[in-house]
């Protein structure tokens, strides 16, 4: 049934703007741009496109690199019968201004906290899929008082004290022979969103699918995807993981062909009273390819007392 599964995210991409209807969208001082259906806040420096659905306790999702909040079809229909809902583009992609100027991860998380203030939220539930999750760790760290709970998924701490890319990707790239930061840092990003969507997934149909929709994005978005992979190379957190109070949730799939193994240990073992997850035979992208059990892991989770 991967081939249904498959039809049912893509056509959910392609129709998620038509399903919006905003909630609690704060308007105060002329901080919100209506575009179409899509709202637009002014944070941080740049314009960020988002989406709220459904009510209760918020719940924020940062979605990795290179992809926008469209991606997150797997989740939100089933999220928005319990949660409200917040989805954006991170700066470099979609709906959001691409600038120029360096990114990094910190400037993101920045970003998120400047539009839960401008959409009216003091403090949310965070959910951070690979480079999101890295922005989700900042978020914990300098932002305590903003966070409910935080769930890190198919992500790591970076920093020099361990390999964070598998082999399978540093073989992908062309850097068998050992390689340095620097050598990342001069890796074109379109062949690496390349080789990261084709490694992401397991299953030879959603390689097929996202490996096209990466190219047209990497074809038309250099800017912003070179800026949000100098954010990635910069991330490192691993010496103030014990800084984060939210309880948290790190889950990771056994069989992730793009962070190394040992990453979602290594975080869990590092955040006080982290409970860690590891999804057999999950990818990189398991909150695509294995949607009910990854939903059903971040619900129980947040559920609990």
């Amino acid at each position: 049934m991967v081939w249904l599964t498959t039809s049912v995210v893509v056509c959910e991409l392609v129709q998620w703007d038509s399903q919006y209807q905003p909630v609690g969208a704060d308007t105060r001082q002329n901080s919100l741009i209506e575009e179409g259906k899509v709202p637009k806040a002014k944070v941080n420096g740049i314009t960020i496109g988002y989406k709220v659905d459904g009510q209760g306790e918020p719940l924020v999702m940062i979605m990795g690199f290179s992809l926008s909040r469209r991606y997150w079809a797997p989740q939100t229909p089933t999220f928005k019968k319990h949660y409200q809902v917040i989805t954006f583009d991170n700066r470099g992609v979609g709906k959001t201004d691409k600038p120029t100027e360096p990114y990094t991860v910190k400037t993101m998380a920045d970003d998120t906290i400047g539009l839960m203030d401008r959409v009216g939220i003091d403090r949310a539930h965070i959910l951070g899929i690979s480079m999101g999750g890295m922005v989700a760790q900042e978020i914990a760290i300098n932002y305590p008082e903003r966070v409910g709970k935080l769930l890190l998924a198919s992500t790591y701490a970076g920093g020099h004290e361990m390999e964070v890319t598998s082999p399978e990707m540093v073989k992908a790239v062309g850097f068998e022979g050992g390689y340095s930061e620097d050598d990342m840092s001069r890796l074109a990003a379109g062949k690496l969103t390349g080789s990261a969507v084709s490694l992401s997934f397991n299953s030879r149909l959603y390689r097929l699918i996202f490996a096209l929709l990466a190219k047209i994005c990497a074809s038309i978005n250099i800017v912003g995807l070179t800026g949000q992979l100098e954010a990635v190379l910069s991330h490192n957190t691993l010496s103030r993981l014990h800084m984060i109070k939210a309880p948290t949730l790190v889950i990771a799939g056994t069989e992730d062909r793009v962070v190394a193994p040992g990453c979602s240990d290594k975080l869990a073992s590092m955040i006080p009273n982290a409970r860690l997850v590891k999804v057999e035979g999950g990818s990189h992208a398991l909150f695509m390819e294995m949607r009910g059990r990854f939903n059903r892991e971040v619900l129980d989770f947040l559920r609990r007392g």
